[in-house]
């Protein structure tokens, strides 16, 4: 295959090889790389000074490398950045959502990285700021506000904040009046918490030292740390839990789950040193999610075989599985989302034949009413609402070509409010582009579909280069929504394409079972089905497309890299989850245990074990013609760990046939969701886009 770009010439890096072997069901592994591992991970995802040294050596060297070889799109680099930070509104803010006598939202200021939390008088005034990112995150390099959530007597901000990239969050508490933090901070939480019915305490999520949430406390304001009070404690690794509140400010409810079980537990908000109460214990392969309604609680769940969901109703006062009482039946093919409930109406959001619509209930008579969208492809998105008792919530909507939007919708006189349409400050024109939705024929002839976009001006004769981007698992659909990032690469004559492909949920619960554990190759032929379909149509050639993905996305880039390397120009891999055997037969790791119902047990099952054998990037690495390859890491993700990219390159180098160069840009000062600023997170951007705009030879 001819490539159409030159890199320059340097050494990549060549890591020691040090040999472990492992054996598990009969079948011995030989791995070069185990030390790249570090053995203090746990201390240095909090403290990265304590990182081995040789490790870092290997690390920085990687850097140097990457930056080496593109050194010479600095300049395009640049040029990009200003491009989409062009296309923001620096100074954006929220549409303020009223809550009794004020209206609470965000902001930013001109060149500010961090949002500000602000709130205003309920019809409008001047702007109160409540908490200032940018000042928070001054002089660290690196900060993430996590949840902030202001008190029902709008006199204190609970908040939480990471500054090193590794997830474990502190939470803090702001007296509104002065601005000045109280003395109460917990460390180690999962950056949020409730407060209580009297606001003078609040409920919080614990994480253990293996990064999991294994306890629910309750901290009473001005108390000492080592008092708080236990209210539950999840003993099985296997399980994420987390603790919520409802609007009504009535009940805290502690969510437990894998990703496909889930169990409830309420306590009532004004009584927090009660024992919460089981609501339906867990049992394998049974999901429910519990949303207030007064009297009563919506239950959303896949229950007597309701595969894509239905909800029921239960009284709140003894919500056990044996009150539950169907209110909206189960239909095969709509899937139901999401559900929120309001004193008079109930709304839910689904999807079906692959596209969301919101569905508006009237409690009193049952009459629904469906809210409407002109758009062939488009995204929806519930923002609900503080308030129970209201007639009015709000949705957002958007498509590959058309800015967000946001709306207040009247449930009971149907009256639409535009209230914000998103602003492209150096201008944006709908007319110039096209966007269409594709079905692609998949392996075993299941269709996929593919959302995709194009200037009107690109030729459609093979000649233009593509983005096809794709995730795929978790039962997660990429939504057909606006991005202005993406105008930097169609603008220059791309097709963006994202491809809906098995293990989400973009048609319905099925599209995501048949993408999952024995079935997870369909995830990866599906991806490559799409390449070979848009390339069967003419939008583009095969060494003219450059495939993206992340954390498990980047787990499909390395599988279809070694699947079909001959079907890419380019793959670009962002903190990607390659060593997948290796991670799931660790079970001391954060997200091990919690994942084996996605991936499969390996430990436990031989059949595991051969399935994830033959699809994981790291194990299936070959002597092949691999078209150039980029990863990208952070140093303290929780979730992908930096290794994982880190061997997978090292053995790709080692093992390939030809010369297309393998590049590994490690963030040393962020985690998973990369760097925290949203300008720097552009910059991380621009890099990825001057990466594909050099292997496609349009630089």
């Amino acid at each position: 295959m001819t490539r159409p770009f030159a890199f320059p010439t340097a050494n990549p890096p060549r890591p020691d090889k040090r040999p472990v072997f492992d054996v598990h069901h009969g079948i011995t592994r030989t791995d070069d790389y185990t030390w790249m591992r570090a053995d203090n991970w746990q201390q240095m995802f909090r403290d990265p000074s304590l990182l081995d040294g040789a490790i870092r050596a290997h690390l920085e060297a990687e850097n140097a490398y990457q930056a080496a070889l593109m050194a010479d799109t600095a300049e395009l680099r640049a040029k990009l950045f200003a491009e989409m930070k062009g296309r923001i509104k620096e100074d954006d803010s929220t549409v303020p959502m009223k809550d009794g006598p004020y209206a609470y939202g965000s902001s930013f200021r001109q060149g500010g990285e961090q949002p500000r939390y602000f709130r205003t008088p309920r019809d409008g005034g001047a702007d109160e700021i409540l908490l200032d990112g940018d000042a928070e995150a001054e002089g660290k390099p690196y900060f993430r506000l996590g949840g902030v959530d202001h008190s029902a007597d709008h006199r204190k901000l609970l908040w939480a904040f990471d500054d090193r990239g590794s997830e474990f969050f502190t939470l803090r508490v702001r007296d509104v009046a002065s601005g000045k933090e109280l003395a109460d901070q917990i460390p180690d939480t999962g950056g949020g918490g409730v407060w209580n019915a009297g606001d003078d305490g609040f409920f919080y999520t614990r994480l253990d030292d293996n990064h999991r949430p294994s306890k629910v406390f309750f901290h009473a304001l001005g108390d000492r740390l080592e008092n708080d009070r236990l209210i539950y404690e999840e003993t099985d690794p296997g399980f994420f839990m987390d603790v919520s509140g409802t609007r009504s400010n009535d009940w805290i409810m502690i969510g437990i789950n894998d990703h496909e079980t889930s169990e409830y537990r309420l306590l009532r908000a004004g009584e927090p040193l009660a024992e919460p109460t089981l609501v339906a214990v867990r049992e394998a392969g049974l999901q429910y999610d519990l949303e207030e309604g007064g009297d009563v609680f919506f239950i959303l769940t896949n229950a007597d075989g309701a595969k894509d969901f239905k909800i029921m109703t239960a009284p709140a006062e003894d919500p056990v599985r044996a009150n539950w009482k169907e209110l909206v039946p189960h239909e095969p093919g709509r899937l139901i989302l999401s559900v929120l409930g309001f004193k008079h109406h109930m709304v839910r959001l689904e999807r079906k034949e692959g596209l969301p619509r919101i569905v508006v209930r009237d409690r009193s008579n049952g009459d629904e009413h469906f809210i409407s969208f002109d758009e062939e492809a488009f995204s929806l998105g519930l923002s609900g609402s503080y308030e129970y008792d209201t007639e009015v919530m709000r949705f957002t909507y958007s498509s590959m070509t058309t800015p967000a939007q946001v709306f207040d919708y009247n449930m009971r006189t149907r009256e639409r409010a535009l209230l914000k349409t998103q602003e492209v400050p150096s201008g944006h024109d709908p007319e110039r582009y096209v966007t269409r939705r594709l079905m692609a024929p998949a392996a075993d002839g299941e269709l996929v579909p593919i959302s995709l976009l194009h200037h009107r001006d690109t030729p459609l004769d093979g000649s233009a280069p593509c983005l096809l981007y794709g995730y795929g698992s978790y039962g997660i659909a990429v939504p057909a929504a606006f991005n202005t990032n993406w105008f930097s690469l169609v603008d220059r004559g791309f097709v963006f394409a994202i491809a809906h492909i098995r293990g989400g949920k973009d048609k319905g619960y099925g599209w995501y079972d048949d993408g999952k554990r024995a079935h997870k190759m369909n995830t990866f032929t599906d991806f490559i089905a799409c390449a070979r379909h848009l390339v069967a149509e003419r939008y583009t050639q095969h060494d003219r497309i450059v495939a993206q993905g992340g954390s498990a996305g980047g787990m499909l880039m390395g599988a279809i890299a070694n699947m079909a390397p001959e079907s890419f120009g380019g793959i670009v891999a962002e903190v990607p989850f390659v060593d997948v055997l290796t991670t799931m037969l660790d079970a001391s790791l954060p997200l091990t245990p919690p994942e084996w119902p996605e991936w499969g047990n390996p430990i436990a099952s031989a059949d595991d074990y051969n399935t994830i054998a033959a699809y994981s990037p790291y194990d299936n690495v070959a002597a092949l013609d691999y078209p150039p390859i980029l990863a990208l890491a952070g140093l303290t993700d929780p979730r992908v760990t930096y290794w994982e990219p880190a061997k997978w390159v090292a053995r790709l180098r080692d093992r390939k046939a030809g010369d297309n160069p393998v590049l590994f840009k490690i963030n040393m000062e962020s985690g998973h969701a990369g760097a925290s600023g949203r300008f720097s997170r552009l910059e991380e951007i621009a890099y990825i886009y001057a990466y594909a705009l050099k292997v496609t030879g349009k630089t």
